[in-house]
C-alpha cells in the first residue's frame, strides 16, 4: 500500500519550474525528469523509510541522473513532500520549511 503525496506549494513550484526549465533546454527532457522525481515519491511512498534521514524526521531521496533532491516527511497516513531541491543550492532555504 502507497501512501497519498502531498506536496507543499514551494516544492510544487519548485518541481514545475525545474521540469519546465528541462523541457526548454531540450525537448522530452523535462518529461525525464519528471519520470525521475515519480520514480522517487513512488518508492518513498511505497517504503517511507527507504531513505535515510537528514534533518529530524526529513528523509532524502537522490534523483537519479538529475541534480536534484526529494524532501519530504511521512504525516499521519500521507508523505509531505518539502522540496523538490537542486543540489547547488543552499540547504538551508529547504531546511527553514521544516
Amino acid at each position: 500500500m502507497s501512501l497519498p503525496i502531498i506536496f507543499r506549494r514551494v516544492a510544487r513550484r519548485e518541481f514545475d519550474d525545474a521540469a519546465d526549465w528541462y523541457e526548454q533546454r531540450r525537448a522530452g527532457l523535462g518529461a525525464q525528469f519528471v519520470a525521475a522525481v515519480q520514480r522517487v515519491l513512488d518508492q518513498a511512498a511505497a517504503n517511507p523509510r527507504r531513505y535515510p534521514e537528514v534533518l529530524g524526521d526529513v528523509r532524502e531521496g537522490v534523483v537519479q541522473g538529475f541534480p536534484y533532491c526529494v524532501y519530504y516527511q511521512e504525516e499521519t497516513g500521507q508523505l509531505l513532500v518539502l522540496a523538490v531541491f537542486h543540489t547547488s543550492r543552499d540547504p538551508a532555504v529547504w531546511q527553514s520549511r521544516v
